[in-house]
């Protein structure tokens, strides 16, 4: 299973994500766009595309941010889809496959930066793949957006703060606008680099603190992730 991955920054790699695919021993290529890797040409070299996160949403210009062209990475997923390939977008990813599918991602009602619960509605309880995980389960969350929903999609978990965090677009698209794949290394990164997303208002109460972001431990939320994937791609 060739799979390619896009990331964004540095510090929001794909972790458990990598991790499973490292066991499977399955070839991996990168674009790592903010030090200047370009994005595949077309999905002909690739049956698996992940598509992670960032601090971009899919509206940012190349003013704002020079090495982000949302408008080629949504071109790469819609061929992708056609092409029927696997895809999975992972918070930023997942608002752009909803874009890339006609559907315009919004603001999500709260901001969410730490560990909270993610909860299976009636849908993700039919679900080949979710049907399988506990009907509430912890994950890690650090987003304010959420993606758009194109014609078929389905809502597959929401939390209190967001009402769409698993997504599923299609039989080989899905989307996760929340972190299972979230480790230490991760944590520290965005610690490190976006530290003023750790601030709690009236308005967006869903914001965790420092220490438990950096004590946490992601095994659970990472078998979970791995018994995804483990079904996704089957």
């Amino acid at each position: 299973m060739k799979t390619h991955i896009i990331m964004h920054e540095l510090f929001e790699s794909p972790a458990a994500i990598n991790n499973w695919l490292q066991h499977k021993d399955f070839p991996v290529t990168w674009s790592h766009l903010s030090v200047g890797e370009p994005l595949p040409s077309n999905a002909d070299d690739f049956d698996f595309l992940v598509i992670m996160g960032g601090p971009q949403n899919p509206g940012t210009t190349k003013d704002e941010c020079t090495y982000f062209d949302g408008a080629a990475e949504m071109k790469l997923i819609k061929q992708a889809l056609e092409a029927d390939k696997y895809v999975l977008g992972v918070c930023l990813g997942a608002q752009l496959i909803g874009q890339a599918m006609g559907a315009q991602f919004e603001s999500s009602p709260h901001k969410e930066v730490g560990i909270f619960p993610v909860q299976l509605t009636e849908d993700g309880q039919q679900d080949r793949i979710f049907s399988k995980f506990p009907q509430k389960f912890m994950s890690a969350h650090w987003h304010s957006d959420m993606p758009g929903l194109p014609k078929g999609a389905q809502v597959l978990a929401s939390s209190e703060g967001c009402p769409r965090q698993v997504i599923r677009f299609s039989e080989k698209a899905y989307g996760l606008q929340c972190h299972m794949e979230f480790n230490q290394e991760v944590a520290e990164g965005l610690l490190r680099c976006c530290p003023e997303d750790l601030t709690a208002t009236e308005e967006h109460p869903y914001i965790d603190n420092s220490d438990k972001l950096l004590s946490y431990d992601y095994s659970a939320m990472n078998r979970l992730l791995f018994q995804f994937l483990d079904n996704f791609l089957k």
